[in-house]
């Protein structure tokens, strides 16, 4: 069996930490990953959107327009700040409180269209292994591609952190992994001006 070389492709760039992958070991760790399957299927779902979109030449108009690039990189910039906050500010201890919970289904597919790095990943995929197909073919191939191959990332990376929480049996343990988390979190918002 070969992968093509687009799912190889999309291995690197969609399994690299990114907002999505520390958000998602972080749910994991700190909900469990039953209770982050919504959050995981969200993510899923918008990635493979995304791939379709930029499959049909949205990324292209993202590139051509500086102002709207830019008004999206300030966008994802603060609403991954503000996660980092929220994560940092929870209370991590190993019990929830009744106002913790991890991230929607609608939630996730929403802050897809604001990730920088899946939108890197997408326009980098879609310039370099379309195969020439009608535009509906395109990216109906680039979006089942990213969803699959998401699929099996975000999985790996919420049961990753599910595992992890058996290491944080102590609220200092809980303590520097929220610490952790958030700071790899808001350094990715930083990465959205590179």
């Amino acid at each position: 069996m070969t992968f093509s070389p687009l799912v190889l492709f999309l291995i690197a760039g969609l399994a690299s930490p990114g907002p999505n992958t520390i958000m998602l070991t972080a749910s994991g760790a700190r909900f469990g990953a039953k209770a982050t399957w919504p959050h995981l299927s969200g993510v899923v779902l918008g990635v493979g959107i995304i791939g379709a979109f930029s499959a049909l030449g949205v990324g292209a108009v993202l590139q051509a327009s500086p102002a709207l690039k830019f008004a999206l990189q300030i966008l994802a910039a603060l609403w991954i700040f503000w996660m980092a906050y929220e994560l940092l500010r929870s209370k991590g201890t190993g019990r929830l409180s009744e106002s913790e919970r991890p991230m929607t289904f609608v939630e996730a597919v929403i802050f897809q269209w604001i990730n920088p790095k899946l939108w890197a990943v997408a326009l980098a995929a879609s310039s370099g292994y379309g195969l020439g197909l009608p535009p509906a073919e395109e990216a109906l191939r680039m979006g089942v591609t990213f969803s699959c191959v998401n699929l099996f990332v975000c999985t790996f990376w919420t049961y990753s952190g599910q595992l992890l929480s058996k290491l944080l049996n102590s609220v200092e343990s809980w303590r520097i992994f929220r610490l952790v988390m958030a700071f790899l979190l808001a350094l990715s918002a930083l990465l959205v001006f590179k």
